[in-house]
């Protein structure tokens, strides 16, 4: 289908994965929001890693108004920092380091002395031991620990390199005591509750436990912001089937990922991350580097467009741009990029049998819904349905059908903008606003705006999801209505 019933929204849509932007000082003008918006952004991201708490409500604001501007619902993600290790500051801000270089980790932030490094993180020398390897400049210098002391770890250099002041430091294969939800994260987290952001970003997830401890706080401050818990430690791939369980979604975070594990496994993980929150009927969302020689070239390289397709082929709701969006040179063409190779490569998945049809309801969910939306996918599919719509309270039955991966269109309706941008991230779902959530009430809706934009016309099918009086709220129907 060329376009996904571009008529019944403001926005055209012809592609069913969704787009994550990150937004930063290129891309946080209203103008531009409302242009990436029109592009295919579905998603914007806020790190909090960058920026005050100032700008990132800023941000915010300016993204719900630019979505309100248009009419079309986006959500907004707030990505927590978690607690990373980053150098302090080195004389001159670069240092070479050459293979057989004896370095030395001290406590503090700064030091003036020569072969002395520093730690953001203040406990950095209690957690090695001898033997261990520290990794920095994203894995491309590798230092071993050969002593350790009560203020220092003396290290010798096996990797040579540049390090940068504040550039990221991995402890591959050490298990480091600090909490994933920093406590200076708390603050940010509980603005993102209280602020009404529709999904939180957690880094650095080891166990199930450290998502229940986000989720208390979000409770406590009143929100109801979701979950998106990012898989960047091997920890979380030892315990990836309870995260997954306890999250609302998950994102493949292959930055810090591709450091602490094997960069040859990358592709392998990814494919079972994936696979692994397709059997739970959970979004997902790879990120890290999908376009990333458009931070400055305005196409990307082959592998680049390659590496996208496969994420989609592999089943991702969700792909993400970082400091493409961020801070590149073309803010908007990487989106427009990102969403073309989308229009591709998503034709050809069922070809290859990567698309797989959810054949057993959920256990998390009720089996009467699970069973109902994958029957609504396979009539409309049969009956080659113009679209399959679903009113929802809490977004679950949109992702239910979402989940299913059908070609036809999904639209998606509640009377809760959280809920409808909630939607926003469910691969294939068209959240609209404006319209009723009683089944004979959307269906003339969209009958009466369908058909004045020719995108539906006599004969079409329209396949719903509906809930029958006394259903306690769930959808246990499937209604067909062909246009005549």
């Amino acid at each position: 289908m060329a376009e996904l019933l571009s008529g019944l929204t403001p926005v055209r849509r012809a592609s069913h994965t969704k787009i994550v932007a990150t937004v930063g000082p290129v891309s946080d003008s209203p103008e531009m929001l409302v242009r990436m918006i029109r592009a295919g952004v579905d998603v914007f991201r806020i790190n909090t890693a960058h920026g005050s708490a100032e700008d990132h409500a800023r941000r915010l604001a300016a993204i719900r108004k630019a979505s309100d501007d248009i009419g079309h619902p986006v959500a907004v993600l707030v990505d927590l920092e978690g607690p990373k290790m980053r150098l302090g500051e080195l004389p001159g801000g670069v240092l070479e380091c050459n293979a057989g270089d004896a370095l030395t980790f001290v406590r503090g932030e700064h030091s003036d002395q020569p072969g002395q490094l520093t730690c953001t993180y203040e406990a950095l020398i209690d957690e090695l031991t001898i033997g261990d390897r520290i990794l920095m400049a994203d894995g491309a210098v590798a230092l071993q620990v050969e002593q350790v002391d009560q203020d220092f770890a003396a290290c010798r250099v096996r990797q040579a390199g540049r390090i940068k002041s504040r550039q990221g430091i991995n402890l591959p294969g050490v298990k480091l005591h600090a909490a994933a939800l920093s406590d200076s994260d708390r603050p940010s987290a509980e603005w993102a509750a209280t602020a009404g952001v529709d999904f939180l970003g957690l880094s650095f997830v080891r166990r199930a436990d450290d998502v229940v401890e986000l989720r208390r706080l979000i409770e406590k401050a009143g929100g109801e912001t979701q979950i998106v818990a990012k898989i960047e430690k091997p920890e979380a791939l030892e315990n990836l089937d309870a995260i997954i369980a306890a999250t609302d979604a998950v994102m493949v975070a292959r930055g810090d990922l591709g450091v602490e594990i094997d960069i040859a496994r990358i592709a392998v993980v990814q494919k079972e991350i994936v696979a692994a929150c397709r059997r739970a009927h959970k979004p997902v969302i790879i990120a890290t580097q999908m376009l990333e020689s458009m931070h400055h070239a305005s196409l990307p390289t082959r592998a680049e467009a390659t590496d996208v397709a496969n994420a989609i082929l592999d089943g991702a709701d969700a792909c993400m741009l970082s400091g493409e969006t961020a801070v590149g040179d073309h803010p908007l063409e990487v989106v427009k990029m990102m969403h073309r190779v989308a229009v591709a490569t998503e034709p050809l998945a069922g070809s290859f049998g990567t698309l797989p049809r959810g054949a057993v309801p959920l256990p998390q969910a009720p089996n009467i819904t699970g069973a109902v939306t994958y029957a609504a996918a396979l009539i409309a599919e049969q009956l080659k349905a113009r679209l399959i719509a679903v009113a929802t309270v809490t977004g679950r039955s949109a992702l239910e059908v979402s989940q299913q991966r059908t070609d036809v269109p999904i639209i998606g309706v509640s009377t809760s903008p959280a809920i409808l941008r909630r939607m926003a991230l469910y691969w294939g779902v068209i959240p609209l606003a404006g319209a009723p959530v009683d089944d004979e009430g959307l269906l003339e809706f969209l009958m009466s705006r369908g058909g004045r934009n020719r995108d539906i016309r006599i004969g079409d099918r329209i396949v719903m999801v509906a809930g029958t009086r006394g259903s306690d709220g769930r959808h246990n129907a499937v209604i067909v209505h062909e246009v005549r």
